[in-house]
């Protein structure tokens, strides 16, 4: 199994003032930090391999996590230093610890998904990127993909069309390949790597059918603490 890079360096400031003294991945969850319950599942899927991309107040879940061995896990850290180095700098920094591909998974999500099926279609194309893809017709978020015919052929966070449907569900995968033109330590967005790929016709799609869940807004923690005590 791809190791998984978990993103989760941001600030939180939807969650504030929760998130004033603690980050992201350590806030309360059906009654453990959200960090545990995404390294449980992540096992529970296969995945023997994580990297934590980590930023403010990072050094908090280092301490609780270690090196995952609890969990099953192998787990490696990469810090993105005095400056946020933004989603795809965190990714280019952490890349020596990564290998040739890898699983990108957010420090926020939780997501009811086959990461052996998501993987197995990875291989099978030959795009150097995959992004999983939901119908979302606006529901959660803005939906900013536009998939047809099990294509991807756009994928646009900033300026999404009217005829996007989908929306990016918040698992990719990666070729390291992919990121070796971008400079050291400069901070940039996923989201600009993702757009430029599909135009070049190099982001694979798979499409997800059941809703993701996150703990970005105090909104989708309640949803996703919900769902975490249903199952």
């Amino acid at each position: 199994m791809l190791p998984v890079a978990i993103l989760a360096g941001g600030l939180a400031k939807r969650l504030r003032p929760i998130t004033e003294t603690i980050p992201k991945a350590l806030v309360e969850v059906a009654g453990r930090p959200f960090i545990e319950w995404q390294l449980d599942y992540l096992h529970s899927q296969g995945v023997a391999h994580i990297v934590l991309c980590l930023g403010y107040l990072g050094e908090q879940v280092e301490n609780l996590i270690g090196d995952g061995q609890r969990f099953g896990l192998k787990v490696d850290y990469s810090y993105d230093g005095e400056r946020l180095l933004g989603t795809g700098g965190a990714i280019k920094k952490a890349l020596p610890l990564l290998g040739d591909a890898f699983f990108v998974f957010y420090g926020d999500s939780y997501l009811p998904i086959g990461f052996i099926d998501v993987e197995k279609c990875f291989l099978a194309h030959d795009q150097p990127t995959l992004m999983t893809v939901l119908k979302n017709g606006d529901r959660w978020d803005r939906s900013n993909v536009l998939f047809s015919e099990g294509k991807l052929i756009e994928y646009n966070k900033h300026a999404p069309s009217e005829n996007m449907a989908y929306i990016d569900y918040g698992l990719g995968v990666l070729s390291a390949d992919v990121l070796l033109d971008y400079p050291e330590d400069q901070a940039f967005d996923l989201a600009e790597l993702y757009h430029r790929l599909s135009l070049d016709g190099r982001l694979a799609g798979y499409e997800v059918f059941e809703r993701f869940y996150e703990i970005g807004s105090l909104e989708g923690l309640k949803e996703t603490e919900e769902y975490l005590q249903r199952h």
